[in-house]
């Protein structure tokens, strides 16, 4: 048991894709533990990550962005939202810096009232707009909802996140830490590192290919030497989709693996030996077993 933590508070991090969600909670710990992309719907699985701050642990919770689902996968992600507004010693709802409350924020809004939660807003992307704009922005919000605190950041450049940390804390409670003080996330490093390669299949392919697929570690060795051996297999929805991964004489399944072994290196500390493989599991996201099967449950 920890002799330090003698404060902890779990806060739930909501909002719709697309935020900054995961860009924040990995500025917050100060590891990438979440995987980031421009695209929507990136984050597919609830996430932990432990921050600790003198005597206080606050664990955050990333959620996958609440969107209006099209697959059994995304009523799985949309439910995943929704369990993690109650619960929680407090909610912090992530915007962007625009003059309107969308029809997914002001259900978010909703649910919140509805658990009676504490709530933060936070107002992300600011280094996009003039000031003035979010100062319209935060007395919009002001009117939505009573929240207990309106912070305006930018997760990207770190701006405004110390003071958030500080904010946050103040919703913890006395109590021993829910994570060894060591631990910066609740995944594991398979976890992690199929989410590597995910982000890659995101960063690298266009359209609709990347959200087709799943990643699945099927070996995860330590060689004598520190070398950890991992094979990964790819699966997309659709022959096409195959080929489009693979590339031509399999250079972009070459360069994602590329990309992928560099960040994994990075993430265990040691050399990695990576070798990928790509199968066709057609419209797996409306399967209710491969769904589950790849960790979506």
């Amino acid at each position: 048991m920890s002799e330090t933590i003698k404060k902890s508070g779990i806060i739930s991090i909501v909002g719709r894709p697309n935020v900054g969600k995961s860009t924040l909670i990995n500025a917050m710990v100060g590891e990438k533990i979440a995987i980031v992309t421009p695209k929507p719907q990136t984050t597919r699985n609830r996430i932990y990550g432990v921050v600790n701050r003198g005597d206080t642990q606050l664990v955050f919770m990333d959620t996958p962005g609440f969107h209006t689902p099209r697959s059994k996968l995304g009523n799985y992600m949309v439910k995943v939202v929704g369990e993690s507004i109650g619960g929680v010693d407090a909610v912090m709802l992530i915007v962007e810096p625009i003059s309107t409350i969308g029809n997914l924020e002001q259900e978010l809004i909703n649910r919140i009232k509805s658990t009676k939660v504490p709530s933060v807003l936070v107002i992300n992307k600011i280094d996009t707009v003039p000031k003035t704009d979010v100062l319209s922005v935060i007395q919009l919000y002001s009117m939505a909802h009573e929240f207990d605190e309106i912070v305006p950041i930018s997760a990207k450049y770190f701006d405004g996140v110390d003071h958030l940390l500080e904010v946050l804390a103040r919703y913890a409670s006395e109590g021993p830490p829910l994570f060894p003080e060591d631990m910066v996330t609740d995944q594991p490093e398979m976890q992690v590192c199929a989410e590597i390669i995910r982000e890659k299949l995101l960063l690298c392919l266009e359209d609709e290919v990347p959200h087709g697929t799943a990643v699945e570690i099927t070996k995860f060795s330590e060689r004598d030497n520190g070398i950890v051996d991992i094979d990964a297999t790819i699966y997309c929805e659709k022959n096409a989709h195959k080929g489009i991964i693979i590339g031509k004489k399999g250079a972009m399944l070459k360069r994602i693996g590329e990309l992928s072994r560099h960040d994994i290196e990075e993430f265990l500390g040691t050399k990695v030996f990576l070798q990928t493989w790509v199968k066709v599991k057609e419209n797996w996201r409306d399967n209710d077993f491969l769904v589950r099967n790849f960790g979506y449950k």
